[in-house]
């Protein structure tokens, strides 16, 4: 499951992209003896003193050729595209190029838990490392949630479970990487701002099952045709959950319980009573984290243990205050169309606040949801043409300029009862920094009109 032999001593790395994994992998790299440059478009980093001082050296302001030319190994960060041109003539030039996951990974000592999907992953992978700890196991949570896995490497022990959102953009440049548990939430369109095509993302997906064998475990989503079909090649020993697809789960949620499905009949293993989060969506996380960390050997009291007190994530699907007899729900990591779709049916009388930046997928697959549960939309940022294009027919569409506009004309609109929900199906870079910032100034616009109320 580990490298051990990986050794890049000597090595002349070249890491492109300098957010947090690209920073993490640089510093891990230069400890482990390459000699370390780090490439960046920025101009300045907030970390350059720091990776000075551990003998980075830093190219800032654009990309060499040059230097991606003299490498012995390219490290992507997995915000940076592997078909800048700079890339493709590295590889032209047969000089190996991996992500920052495939990298840390084949220095890991502990078991992996890898968990993807387009919806659900920081949910699913917080409630894994939950459960696991509740459970005595010594856990280490990190890739696209938390900690770069890369600064992990040095903590890492036999004993540590090692459990790691994978994006798309981290699985599409592994080699070697192999989970022992795999698992598979859902699949719909989402990132064709960068993947070439639905195609390409869901093979980005597909990669986190590539190299298991068959004493390592798959997860996969019953209630989920696309995920179903895309593990269907893998080599690993399969366990599927579900809350709708009952007959083909093995885990599934019903009768005040989640099951195991045995030969001697259903198992309970966590009551639902303990699941504080809303939606059915966020169950179906629930009954995948119970999945993966049952197979990793969490008791039924450990389960049940993880989740007292756990009402949920920040930006996901997070109460945000209550304005006479109208809610606030701030849903900002709904950055895509499909979980927009499934925040939008958690509620009655809904009053979406959806657009920014357009990264794929169709506004029209929102009409359903919206017949049965809306009230109106607020269409805001780059999208809002598109999404009052896709939406004027079905419910009252009307665009706001800022976000402070929208909080405003959306609570206007679910007066007296109804409920104002941030799910923008985009993502938020047209407007703000990263999706947090976004759920951040919805929540503060929202504390700003209760203060006026």
């Amino acid at each position: 499951m580990t490298m051990p032999t990986f050794s890049v001593s000597g090595l002349r790395v070249l890491v492109v992209g300098a957010a947090r994994s690209g920073v993490a992998a640089a510093h891990l790299l230069a400890r482990r003896g390459a000699t370390v440059t780090l490439t960046d478009r920025q101009a300045d980093i907030p970390e350059a003193a720091d990776l000075r001082a551990a003998g980075v050296r830093l190219e800032l302001g654009g990309h060499a050729v040059a230097s991606f030319e003299g490498a012995n190994l390219v490290v992507m960060s997995p915000g940076v595209p592997l078909e800048l041109p700079e890339v493709l003539r590295a590889r032209a030039l047969g000089i190996p190029v991996i992500g920052e996951l495939e990298l840390a990974s084949r220095w890991l000592r502990g078991p992996i838990v890898a968990i993807t999907g387009t919806k659900g992953k920081s949910t699913t992978t917080t409630l894994v490392g939950r459960m696991l700890q509740a459970a005595g196991r010594r856990v280490m949570v990190g890739g696209n949630i938390g900690y770069p896995v890369s600064a992990q490497v040095e903590d890492s022990t036999a004993d540590t479970v090692h459990v790691i959102e994978a994006s798309s953009f981290q699985l599409e440049a592994t080699d070697t990487f192999r989970p022992w548990i795999a698992a598979l939430l859902n699949f719909s369109p989402d990132h064709l701002d960068r993947h070439p095509d639905e195609a390409a993302y869901a093979a980005a997906k597909t990669r986190i099952f590539a190299n298991q064998q068959a004493q390592d475990w798959a997860v996969v989503n019953a209630d989920s045709a696309e995920a179903l079909q895309m593990s269907r090649h893998t080599r690993a020993q399969v366990v599927r959950y579900g809350i709708d697809n009952v007959e083909q789960a093995d885990i599934h949620a019903g009768r005040g319980f989640v099951w195991q499905k045995t030969s001697e009949g259903d198992v309970p293993l966590l009551p639902l009573a303990a699941v504080q989060l809303a939606g059915r969506h966020m169950l179906s996380n629930v009954v995948a984290a119970t999945a993966i960390s049952h197979l990793a050997g969490a008791t039924e009291a450990s389960l049940a243990q993880a989740l007292a007190g756990f009402t949920g994530l920040e930006h996901v699907m997070e109460p945000a205050g209550q304005r006479g007899g109208v809610r606030f729900v701030n849903d900002s990591k709904a950055t895509n169309i499909d979980a927009a779709a499934r925040s939008i049916e958690s509620f009655d009388k809904v009053v979406a606040i959806v657009g920014g930046k357009y990264k794929g997928g169709d506004f029209a697959d929102l009409a359903a949801p919206l017949r049965a549960h809306g009230r109106a939309v607020v269409a805001i940022g780059e999208a809002r043409p598109m999404v009052r294009a896709a939406l004027a027919d079905v419910v009252p569409v009307v665009a706001a300029g800022t976000l402070a506009e929208a909080v405003r004309q959306a609570w206007d609109l679910a007066l007296p009862d109804g409920v104002v929900l941030l799910a923008p199906a985009c993502s938020s870079f047209d407007m703000f920094r990263d999706y947090a910032d976004r759920g951040v100034q919805f929540k503060q616009e929202v504390r700003r009109l209760i203060t006026e109320g």
